[in-house]
């Protein structure tokens, strides 16, 4: 392998070799997945995608409104609750919360299992009567018109969801929280509450929306890390997307699939930070004047 692989040239020469290659579109073969790395990553990434959109969007949602709630109600009950959420959240490793989320809901349950799909499923999704669209279990599910195979799909999302959404939103929520609490000091916030306006149009309509900037960040770069291949939560719940892949290539010793993976969650981190940018003269239209 170290022959096959040129392992034994000097470094600048192997990069460059493997420059040439990404160039000119191969990104080289994976010996685990038994075909180029290039086709391997893209028929992965629509089930991480499928994962990651479901596990984001409530992450978002319930760290905008924890946080806002938080900031609020500083140092009253609903504050003082947020802040044991999160703190939990924030201290739970991945692995340990996937871990338990698998012995109550999957060993004392069995109501979520692991995987992407249950065996009848899988033999129904692989016949040529099924047709596949988008990579994604669900959204080919509602397009086949089988909604046995998307409430299976969905059964086996729900566990690794969770977990992805619980660890997430902690960080999150705390950064929504720090940021409403300085915008509700600033003094158009005072100067609204002096004219009259009605507590809840100050707080919801004029101080969140500038809360949201700091979070607007922090949401991209979660996200970004999220697409890159949520490893450990793939791993864990057997789910076959980029994340297992990277840990089956990393184990095996598959250079140029970690090479490749690597290149795809550097370009996943530009893009994302580049969507952040242009969302933010969208949330505060001074931005757009700068």
């Amino acid at each position: 392998m170290i022959e096959q692989y040129g392992l034994n040239d000097p470094f600048y020469i192997q990069y460059g070799r493997w420059i040439g290659g990404v160039l000119s579109g191969n990104l080289g073969w994976s010996e685990t997945a038994r075909q180029p790395v290039s086709t391997a990553l893209m028929s992965l990434f629509p089930a991480t995608l499928e994962l990651v959109v479901l596990a984001f969007v409530p992450c978002l949602l319930l760290a905008v409104y924890l946080g806002s709630r938080a900031g609020i109600y500083l140092n009253r009950w609903p504050d003082h609750v947020i802040r044991i959420f999160t703190i939990l959240g924030w201290s739970f490793p991945v692995y340990v919360f996937g871990l338990l989320m698998l012995l109550i809901f999957y060993s004392a349950l069995d109501w979520f299992p692991p995987g992407r799909l249950s065996q009848w499923a899988q033999t129904v999704v692989s016949s040529g009567d099924f047709v596949r669209y988008t990579g994604a279990n669900t959204i080919d599910a509602l397009l086949n018109g089988n909604l046995a195979i998307f409430g299976d799909a969905l059964r086996h999302l729900a566990a690794p969801v969770i977990t992805l959404t619980y660890v997430n939103v902690a960080s999150m929520t705390r950064v929504m929280r720090t940021s409403m609490l300085e915008t509700l000091r600033q003094d158009y916030v005072r100067t609204a509450r002096a004219k009259g306006l009605p507590r809840r149009v100050v707080e919801l309509h004029h101080a969140r929306r500038n809360a949201l900037l700091p979070l607007a960040t922090i949401a991209g770069m979660e996200l970004a890390v999220m697409m890159g291949g949520v490893v450990i939560t793939e791993t864990i719940f057997d789910y076959a997307g980029l994340g297992q892949f990277a840990a089956k290539t990393a184990a095996n010793l598959d250079f140029p699939a970690v090479l490749g993976f690597g290149l795809y969650f550097a370009v996943v981190l530009v893009l994302m930070n580049l969507v952040v940018d242009l969302i933010y003269p969208l949330l505060d239209p001074r931005v757009k004047t700068q």
